[in-house]
């Protein structure tokens, strides 16, 4: 026999290297206990007397206090098992007759769980009957241990084994024996309900209850992001032993379904009936894991059964979850559509609400304890303009889908929650214009963080800023940028054909052209960037008079076929600003009734003259203003006349001016007010008692044209 630093009493038939192993091994158990305990173990414990043994069958190890016999030659897993029974002989001798504990830790610090559950899955409910019948002795009983472990665990431990080891460190006197119940249910006490809700558009928290930013096990809400994360989804069996895709397999959650997805061998791999099934193919989200991560996924699955929550072992929040959806509706709208089956033939349909959910994509998870009562559940509902997220404590997902429907239509009644799009930033030189995310900046063609830097815009899209909105810099702007909350496109306008006339600048044909990128933000956060531009210091009902005109422009652009532009062409935008709650009331009120673009400007009466080089007129002679038009007589002697508006424009006057007067080489102009005098005069309505219906109808009178 060999003495080994007083620790180890080798007996022969162990094999040469079995005394670094168990030295190798010792040390590691004891590292993983004493970060587990919280304690330092002071000194060595030995002698511990290793030997070969005959063993039942079924036993590769035996272990009492001071003694290990091993079926020859020692496995590592069997090794690690019995030493780990003498460390907690050792560390805690109050917990030597807790038979339960004692194998509890052993199998999970031996790394042998992996090979009590792969022949199988056993839900975590039907897992914990098989433990209380069968105990320990019997095959079944080790598996099902081995499962309440894997599903219960953070790290290698299981959660429920913490307080216990903790317990140990302290030398607290151990009370009660470990039990199935409280081994199976570590995380007994049910999390606190929580609801928030996001807008699509902008990303904007339009709603938020309970604490939504503490981590929770997800149930089956994640799923979709296995099938968006991988390359491709087969057609499998799945629930009632029925083929199908994966739409319908996400629409009825159907769990069956996606564990035969992971137990099929890789694409490049020929299927071998004899070998062990490979781990899962599409357990780590794939490209969606690494965002994921970033909204604070406590770590990547390592099997399937996390992936989809039946091993309810990791964690995200619900505002993280909110997050999450908001990226796979923009870059993954098929498997959003899939979604939308959900209210029809999965697991939310053939209720009283599900008529109500028509259109929405929906997702539910379930979180289950040891007897397969709900501990927790989750609806998820995505809709066009929001997306909302539930959570309820104690519940399953349909018993409380009227709760979930009756918060979506909250948040679809707050007022200017639809989609507003504007060609943004056209003027300017593309490669002017740089943004960068000081959230979680997401590329959408493979979702991946884009860092916190400026970069062009058009280099980061397509793109998704997560929890905060953009900022877009380029020359003459603050070096931090401009906010812009929502979501940035590329789409290149079609050539522009311009009817014969005079010469336009390179502006006005920018201007007209339109930009390539579309910018998309709420109605509310769009009218309240144009007011904000157009005339920021405007208060009371006139501020409310243009918000709401700002709004209805957006639908009726001026450019056909593309959304309305930023500049005064259409109407001034420079950013989404915070909306205030009296510009939430105006756009609160019925959408106006006129069907058409509605002109306003600056407006007021103050004098104003202005010189032009008498060649910019080129062949106007004879000029004189009425009306809102301008009146002039050709080269040739023909009377002409246009909106003065062109003119205007073309002269960058203040106004329409009022009339003209030669000076030599020049045309001095003279008028009042700001803008085309057309349509909501701003400042007089600012200077008005008149409540906005009165503003708007004086504005633009009678009728709906």
């Amino acid at each position: 026999m060999t003495l080994l630093a007083a620790l180890f009493v080798i007996g022969p038939g162990l094999g040469a290297q079995i005394e670094r192993r168990a030295e190798v091994a010792w040390a590691d158990l004891r590292r993983e206990y004493e970060a587990a305990a919280r304690a330092q173990l002071s000194g060595p414990r030995g002698p511990i007397h290793l030997r070969a043994g005959e063993l039942p069958a079924g036993h590769a190890g035996w272990s009492a206090p001071g003694l290990v016999e091993l079926r020859a030659p020692a496995t590592e897993h069997a090794l690690r098992h019995e030493l780990a029974h003498q460390l907690l002989f050792w560390a805690c001798p109050a917990a030597s007759d807790d038979r339960l504990f004692h194998e509890a830790f052993a199998l999970s610090v031996s790394g042998e769980l992996s090979t009590w559950t792969a022949d199988r899955y056993l839900p975590l409910s039907k897992a914990a009957q098989l433990l209380r019948e069968r105990g320990l002795d019997t095959r079944g009983g080790r598996n099902a241990l081995a499962r309440v472990l894997s599903e219960t665990r953070d790290g290698s431990l299981s959660r429920a084994l913490l307080p216990r080891l903790r317990a140990c460190g302290a030398g607290a006197p151990w009370a009660a024996p470990l039990s199935p119940e409280e081994l199976a249910d570590a995380d007994a006490d049910p999390p606190a309900d929580a609801a928030i809700a996001l807008s699509r558009h902008s990303g904007e928290v339009l709603l938020v209850e309970g604490e939504v930013r503490a981590p929770l096990p997800f149930g089956s809400a994640l799923k979709p992001f296995v099938v968006a994360g991988a390359p491709s989804a087969p057609r499998l069996r799945g629930c009632d032993a029925a083929l199908m895709e994966a739409g319908e397999a996400l629409a009825r959650s159907c769990n069956e379904w996606f564990l035969a997805w992971s137990s099929m061998p890789p694409p490049s791999a020929p299927a071998r009936p004899s070998a062990k099934p490979p781990a899962s193919v599409a357990a780590p989200f794939g490209e969606f894991g690494g965002a994921l991560r970033a909204l604070g996924l406590s770590r990547l699955p390592e099997e399937m059964a996390e992936a989809i929550g039946i091993r309810a072992t990791l964690r995200l929040s619900p505002w993280a979850m909110a997050q999450a959806y908001r990226l796979l509706a923009e870059a993954r709208p098929d498997v959003l559509a899939a979604l939308r089956q959900t209210a029809v033939i999965g697991t939310l349909s053939k209720l009283p609400v599900s008529a109500g959910l028509a259109g929405v994509a929906a997702k539910t998870g379930t979180v289950r304890d040891s007897r397969s009562r709900p501990r927790l559940g989750w609806i998820v509902l995505v809709d066009d303009d929001a997306v909302v997220v539930l959570v309820r404590a104690g519940k399953a997902p349909r018993t409380f889908a009227a709760d979930a429907a009756a918060l979506l239509a909250r948040v679809r009644a707050l007022p200017g929650i639809r989609a507003a799009r504007v060609q943004a930033l056209g003027l300017l030189p593309e490669a002017a214009v740089e943004a960068r995310c000081p959230g979680l900046g997401l590329s959408l063609g493979k979702p991946s963080p884009l860092g916190p830097r400026f970069r062009p815009l058009r280099d980061l899209l397509p793109a998704l800023c997560l929890g905060h909105p953009w900022r877009v810099r380029f020359p003459g702007t603050p070096a931090e940028g401009r906010d812009y909350a929502g979501v940035f496109t590329l789409s290149p306008p079609l050539p522009s054909q311009h009817a014969p006339g005079r010469p336009r600048s390179e502006r006005e044909m920018r201007a007209r052209r339109g930009s390539d990128f579309i910018f998309r933000t709420t109605a509310l956060r769009y009218a309240a960037g144009v007011v904000a531009a157009e005339a920021a210091d405007l208060r009371g009902e006139a501020r409310a008079a243009l918000l709401r005109v700002a709004a209805h422009n957006e639908a009726h652009s001026r450019h056909p076929g593309r959304p309305v532009c930023d500049t005064t062409h259409c109407q001034a935008f420079l950013g989404t600003v915070a909306p205030r709650a009296t510009e939430s009331a105006a756009l609160g009120r019925p959408p106006l009734r006129w069907r058409r673009w509605l002109l306003f400007s600056a407006g007021g009466s103050e004098p104003w003259e202005e010189l032009r080089p008498a060649a910019a007129l080129g062949d106007h002679a004879a000029l004189r203003f009425d009306k809102g038009r301008a009146h002039w007589v050709s080269a040739e002697g023909t009377p002409q006349s246009a909106p003065c508006e062109a003119l205007r424009g073309a002269l960058r006057l203040p106004s329409c001016p009022e009339r003209a007067v030669r000076e030599g080489d020049a045309v001095r102009f003279f008028g009042r007010g700001r803008g085309h005098g057309e349509g909501l005069d701003v400042a007089a309505a600012g200077a008005s008692a008149a409540g906005q219906e009165e503003i708007l109808e004086g504005a633009y009178g009678g009728g709906d044209g």
